[in-house]
């Protein structure tokens, strides 16, 4: 079937989630908000759970349990063909790689965006992975889902390059090289570990018990900014899948994309590339290259010959602005124009976490609408 649809990440936590990984007590408004959400997804809820004052850790993980049943649930009911569950069992994309992962200490939060924060680290020793940190949540979107599953993972550039490279640059400091050559180097190694330590178990393991997609995440690809950088980026992507047989696919969200070639199509085992293509776009109707004057980038894959495929991002995540089915249904074919209907899957731009259930869905919903306008047209 072409123009598959699929999430591309996060979604937000509800205050039930949150407040209860932080051992913080529900008032009547979360549980209000979870008894609606779960009445609208069919999710049973247990109000004795959520209103206990006092919860055992048992409890916390009941509760991290619903929080992901209800997200996979949120996305089938919006009609995505390729679910997950929305990243709710993970702290966040960052913290819960680098936490099960040897050789960092946190040091403290850093703001990302907006009103989002994250605990850095700062890598003090070699590392290797800890715990597989990926593996028991895709066994229970398995178990809860008849749908396609894509699992998305942390990128080992992206956990580079948002760490603090301590280990790595003093190792390199006592080489007798120019600065630039010891702090290329160092990152370098910093990276191939990351990939050959910790990426690469963790995706090994998702492929032994059952994955068959995997998205690797690396929203840092906008910092490789030197042909050295590109390469060792690919290079990365790898040694992170080596030996094992998958559907990759790369999500590179908010980036220059014509700086990432030719070097990006250096990933042999990347199938897909998912962009952010909405947030540039008009919100007019019409397929005309001037009228959807955010797709752009798509000329790249043209240009140089890629033959795999696009996730397509036709929905601007940093806006509440909900696009018409039919909307979507002309950006998914303007894709379709340059790449061929066969190689056009359907997505927001990235996750939604900084929308609102109530928008997400809204947006989703509309999205697997315009997708299927798109396959009625060709």
């Amino acid at each position: 079937m072409n123009f598959k649809t699929q999430e591309i990440g996060s979604i937000d936590k509800l205050s039930f989630r949150t407040k209860a990984a932080k051992g913080k007590p529900l008032n009547e408004r979360d549980i209000a908000e979870a008894k609606a959400w779960g009445a609208k997804l069919n999710v049973p809820v247990d109000e004795k759970l959520l209103s206990k004052k006092e919860k055992t850790k048992d409890d916390i993980l009941a509760i991290r349990d619903l929080s992901s049943l209800m997200a996979i649930r949120f996305f089938e009911k919006s009609g995505l063909d390729i679910v997950y569950d929305g990243e709710q069992k993970r702290i966040e994309m960052y913290q819960h790689a680098i936490q099960n992962s040897n050789g960092f200490n946190f040091v403290g939060h850093v703001r990302s965006f907006d009103d989002k924060y994250y605990n850095i680290a700062s890598c003090e020793n070699h590392v290797s992975m800890k715990n597989l940190f990926h593996t028991d949540e895709l066994k229970f979107i398995a178990n809860n889902t008849k749908r396609g599953i894509k699992v998305p993972i942390t990128g080992a550039a992206t956990l580079a390059y948002w760490s603090d490279n301590k280990y790595y640059i003093e190792k390199w400091a006592k080489e007798n090289l120019p600065p630039k050559k010891r702090n290329l180097s160092a990152r370098r190694e910093f990276i191939l570990d990351l990939a050959r330590n910790v990426l690469r178990p963790n995706i090994k393991s998702l492929v032994e018990n059952g994955a068959t997609k995997i998205q690797i995440d690396e929203p840092a690809a906008s910092m490789f900014i030197s042909k050295e950088d590109l390469e060792i980026f690919a290079e990365s992507f790898n040694e992170s899948v080596k030996g094992i047989n998958c559907e990759f696919s790369m999500h590179i969200c908010f980036s220059d994309y014509g700086a990432l070639f030719p070097q990006i199509l250096e990933m042999k085992k990347c199938s897909e590339h998912a962009w952010e293509f909405a947030n540039r776009d008009s919100t007019k109707l019409g397929g005309t290259k001037e009228t959807r004057n955010g797709y752009s980038g798509l000329d790249y894959f043209k240009e140089y010959g890629f033959e795999g495929n696009v996730g397509l991002g036709v929905i601007n995540v940093h806006s509440n602005f909900i696009p018409s089915p039919e909307l979507i249904r002309d950006r998914v074919l303007y894709g379709a124009s340059v790449l061929g209907p066969e190689h056009i899957l359907v997505n927001p731009d990235c996750g939604l976490r900084t929308r609102s259930w109530d928008i997400a869905f809204e947006m989703l919903s509309g999205m697997t609408k315009g997708a299927e306008l798109a396959r009625e047209a060709v």
